[in-house]
């Protein structure tokens, strides 16, 4: 996939741009690819990571994308490449299923909003595009205008502030509740501007708003974190986990997932050293790979790009949840009328 409306990405969530997929060569190279591998795509999308994968060596990939025009438009890929590719259309969390018991030698997320959702207005993405405002990565479920209609001020103000980083989500939250019904991009574009005020050369006024609702309607913390998860347990020992994410939320919570993965932390004065967990990860980026200046100059949506990269261990994979997720309530309390 590719960048979007991420702060500090001036024009990200607008205008017709040709999917580039970002930090593609560095992800592959990370990934060690070899002879008879078997890889997940977990974001397949255009099919350009897979592409290079198949590409570098005689191996398997699963793509997996629960977006059906993403696996649709991937078929000619498939047949393209005799049998060494298979489509999954699911969430990218269910990467363990969708390998079928078999060990893999690597798995790449590539994180974010595609362009090919972007740049279509009736996906209800992007601020730029009038279209209906639906946001799903999928078919099912609510829509942002779902949301929008049901969420309490408090909860909305709560998901733009936790998933966006809006400062002025409170008084952002005040304005959409009072002009419900929201039903279009540009309405909500419209209502975020009038209480958000950008300076020349800042992002557009509704970026981050956009931003929040896109990861509260698709569950994409929560994706992730699952899908860390399941990573973790279906990569065989030498196997290589690539992850390419465009959010400071999404980056601190692969970091904090590999370190917490890759040993145990240092004890202090105040707090004894955790006892010893082998680690399950060894982690190959001690700080994140990001764009060059030629390709943030080719596709500037690479500019807040971050790879981060870790080689999986003979140890049992950890017990216990992936990285803490924000505070919020659940899309299913949002559509009963609250928390619970």
């Amino acid at each position: 996939m590719t960048a979007d409306s991420g702060p500090g990405m001036p024009g990200a969530a607008g205008g017709l741009v040709r999917h580039i997929p970002v930090l593609a060569a560095a992800a592959v190279d990370y990934l060690n690819v070899r002879d008879d591998g078997l890889y997940i795509d977990g974001t397949f999308g255009a099919g350009g990571y897979t592409r290079l994968i198949l590409a570098r060596a005689n191996c398997r990939v699963i793509g997996i994308d629960r977006d059906q025009t993403a696996i649709a438009r991937g078929m000619d890929m498939v047949a393209e490449f005799g049998g060494r590719l298979t489509l999954i259309e699911d969430e990218f969390s269910a990467l363990e299923q969708a390998a079928g018991g078999q060990a893999v030698d690597g798995v790449v997320l590539d994180l974010g909003v595609s362009s090919m959702q972007l740049d279509t207005a009736a996906r209800g993405f992007s601020f730029r595009l009038d279209g209906p405002l639906d946001m799903r990565m999928g078919g099912a479920g609510p829509t942002a205008a779902d949301v929008i209609a049901r969420v309490s001020e408090r909860d909305l103000a709560d998901i733009i502030y936790l998933l966006g980083e809006e400062r002025r989500a409170r008084a952002v939250a005040r304005a959409i509740v009072g002009a419900r019904p929201v039903a279009t991009t540009k309405q909500l574009a419209d209502i975020v501007a009038s209480v958000v005020h950008a300076k020349p050369g800042d992002i557009h006024p509704a970026t981050r708003t956009f931003q929040a609702l896109r990861l509260f309607v698709n569950d994409e913390l929560g994706e992730l974190a699952r899908a860390l998860v399941a990573a973790e347990r279906v990569l065989r020992p030498g196997g290589r986990l690539v992850v390419v994410s465009f959010h400071s939320l999404e980056d601190r919570m692969v970091k904090a997932f590999l370190a917490a993965r890759s040993g145990p932390r240092a004890g202090s004065r105040h707090r004894p050293a955790v006892s010893a967990v082998p680690a399950s990860f060894a982690i190959l980026t001690k700080r994140p790979v990001t764009a060059d200046h030629g390709e943030i100059a080719a596709n500037p949506r690479a500019r807040s790009a971050k790879l981060r990269a870790a080689e999986r261990t003979a140890a049992p994979a950890h017990s216990g949840d992936g990285p803490l997720l924000p505070d919020l309530p659940s899309l299913d309390d949002v559509m009963r009328g609250g928390r619970r």
